[in-house]
């Protein structure tokens, strides 16, 4: 499976048990109804506040319930290598619930292939977050990766962050994408709009200064970004009372 054809989908599964694997992630999300599930030599349970972590090439099984549906993401390996080191189940904290509910509602409305990708990275960086350990990458992409997350507010220049990483700027952006699945600039992005999304979802801050706190001085610019990134506006969180 190539980076562009990744998946983001509603799924309903038989009673009848099957059993396969797949050379990609697989992320199985609870909706409704009960899966049931064996990953590898782990078993367990897809339900309310439970998920499963498919690693890619792991041998998996499944029955659902009946009038079950589940969200659930395909995911390319070069994507989030990370995912292969997540527990085969795992317990899921409010926002992840939350985002989850997200998720649904966006997949009932639309099927943007890019929507989906900016929708898939946050949910990864959320599951990271609560569960993963420090990705195993190179020491130079990992300094430039560690400057980025804490210097995501600021202006930063690739040639910048190139010495920095003590690299050219071309060998970072080859090794950041090769490692990362992005260049640094997309990384950047996708932190500032991770963050955003924490903060209008906490709701103490009004959204210029959420734009402020992610490094955007124009409002503009930052809801025009945030909604290409979501496919919807940052007011969204103050329309449905979040």
């Amino acid at each position: 499976m190539e980076m562009s054809t990744l998946t983001l989908d509603l799924r309903s599964y038989s009673a009848e048990t099957d059993c396969h694997q797949h050379d990609y992630h697989q992320l199985v999300l609870p909706v409704s109804g009960l899966l049931d599930m064996t990953v590898g030599q782990s078993s367990g349970q897809v339900s309310s506040q439970h998920a499963a972590i498919v690693a890619a090439g792991e041998n998996h099984g499944f029955a659902g319930s009946a009038d079950n549906c589940f969200v659930v993401a395909d995911i390319p390996d070069a994507l989030a290598p990370e995912l292969e080191r997540l527990p085969a189940f795992i317990n899921l904290n409010p926002a992840l619930i939350q985002y989850v509910c997200f998720l649904q509602q966006q997949l009932q409305q639309s099927n943007s292939s890019n929507s989906q990708r900016q929708m898939l990275l946050l949910l990864i960086q959320l599951l990271h977050e609560q569960y993963g350990e420090k990705t195993r990458i190179d020491r130079r992409i990992s300094t430039a990766k560690d400057y980025l997350d804490n210097h995501f507010n600021q202006t930063t220049s690739l040639t910048q962050l190139a010495g920095v990483a003590s690299l050219s700027p071309r060998q970072l952006s080859e090794l950041f994408r090769k490692q990362l699945g992005m260049t640094p600039q997309q990384y950047l992005i996708e932190k500032r709009m991770q963050q955003a999304w924490q903060l209008l979802e906490q709701n103490q801050l009004s959204i210029q200064q959420v734009a402020d706190s992610v490094g955007y001085t124009n409002l503009a610019a930052f809801s025009d970004r945030f909604r290409k990134h979501f496919n919807i506006p940052p007011s969204y969180f103050r329309r449905s009372g979040k």
